[in-house]
């Protein structure tokens, strides 16, 4: 049975959600202080993983020796995505809701492209 595209981000929310409760966070009763906790930790997490993903690639200009290792790069995005979805969690947000809001900022984002993007109106993005 194939899923749809909806299926499967509902699919990698629940996932998340049951490892997340495996790991013993329960993203779903959290106080606001609990809360507060756990999105620096994920942001914290996630500051870590994007330095492993950036070592996926040759950035060291004065090095010689790296490759881009492109396999290693697609697993980091995933631990990213991992926490990022984490996040999200703990705000109380689903799968639709991720959806919908990016949507609507992808259309803030489309817009501020078709204008030049030459001022920041941050009131263009409250209604997400």
């Amino acid at each position: 049975m194939k899923l749809s595209m909806s299926d499967k981000l509902n699919d990698i929310w629940e996932l998340q959600e049951a490892l997340n409760r495996r790991i013993g966070v329960n993203t779903a009763s959290m106080s606001e202080e609990e809360k507060v906790k756990w999105v620096l930790n994920y942001c914290r997490a996630m500051t870590q993983e994007m330095a492993e993903l950036t070592d996926s690639v040759p950035w060291k200009w004065w090095a010689k020796y790296q490759k881009f290792d492109e396999q290693n790069a697609r697993v980091e995005v995933i631990d990213l995505f991992h926490f990022l979805i984490s996040i999200a969690q703990v705000l109380g947000m689903s799968a639709d809701d991720i959806y919908e809001a990016y949507r609507k900022k992808n259309e803030v984002n489309q817009k501020r492209q078709d204008s030049g993007y030459a001022v920041k109106d941050e009131s263009d993005s409250k209604h997400i």
